[in-house]
């Protein structure tokens, strides 16, 4: 009676695709933290404002005409004009009662609200910001910037940078060894097949092909499936906070599924070279002692 030949799908590659698949996701994870936190932090820097007091000589018309002038600087994202009535409402608002009232006068200056892009939110950019705006126009009080709160985010990012980096690299030494302990394993099993193959004169190139093809399709089965969980868990997160679509861009999800399916192919095929290697290499009598 012959012998029913092994699937190819077998339950070996389900189990090995779905182990291979949790250390993907992992790594996929924390390859979204670090794209994340890098959005992250653009997004911060960009939205920490500083404000140019003007000075009630200069007319309505050429602070708009002012303003125009800062839109077109490589380093304003964008601005935004608050006059002194608007100002003033403002602050009525917040405080519950009319300054004007007490005062007699409307205490607060036209002003423009300036965000920068965010390769220019920091210290050394900022302080010559601030002398090119003040020579431009000298009819510019003053210009309020919340420093302490700048360096205080770029020192925290940086931080949280270096840490998720680190993670990374660490997790991915740590995938390494579990895929190819998976791998090594499933080759194992099959190390006296590799022998008898290579004694009835199979070349090396031909006995690595089917395993190298069986682990390539490991790889890409279990980086499909991680990528669909990690798709899942995206839109999860922006359908629970919208607001978060400014982090968790299309341009994110797609460098991270990237990642992940490129890292299980290569880990995969890389793995199972080595091992098969491995077994090519020793002679007989040394298989029953590994």
């Amino acid at each position: 009676m012959s012998r029913k030949p092994r699937s190819f799908f077998d339950m070996q590659f389900v189990t090995s695709s779905i182990s291979t698949m949790l250390v993907l996701l992992l790594l996929g994870i924390v390859v979204f933290f670090v794209m994340a936190a890098n959005n992250l932090s653009v997004y911060v820097r960009e939205n920490i404002a500083f404000s140019i007091l003007i000075s009630d000589d200069m007319k309505e018309t050429d602070i708009l005409r002012f303003q125009k002038q800062l839109n077109k600087e490589v380093y304003v994202k964008q601005t935004t004009y608050i006059s002194k009535a608007q100002a003033l409402k403002e602050q009525t608002e917040a405080m519950g009662t009319d300054p004007a009232e007490f005062l007699g006068h409307n205490p607060f200056t036209a002003s423009i609200e300036v965000k920068l892009n965010a390769d220019y939110a920091n210290s050394d950019s900022v302080a010559w910001i601030k002398d090119e705006i003040q020579s431009k126009n000298k009819q510019v009080i003053e210009i309020n910037y919340p420093q302490d709160l700048l360096d205080a985010v770029n020192s925290n990012i940086r931080k949280i940078s270096i840490v998720l980096l680190g993670l990374a690299a660490l997790l991915t030494l740590i995938s390494f060894a579990l895929i190819n302990n998976t791998i090594r394993l499933a080759v194992y099993s099959k190390r006296f097949l590799i022998h008898t193959m290579k004694l009835v004169g199979a070349s090396w190139s031909f006995i690595r092909r089917p395993f190298l093809l069986r682990n390539m399709w490991i790889g890409i089965l279990a980086a499909t499936m991680a990528d669909a969980v990690l798709i899942g868990l995206a839109y999860m997160l922006v359908r629970y906070e919208p607001d978060l679509l400014a982090v968790v861009t299309p341009g994110v999800m797609v460098v991270v599924m990237g990642a992940v399916f490129v890292f299980g192919v290569l880990i995969t095929s890389l793995c199972a070279l080595i091992s098969i290697n491995k077994y090519l290499r020793m002679k007989v009598s040394e298989l029953y002692y590994i």
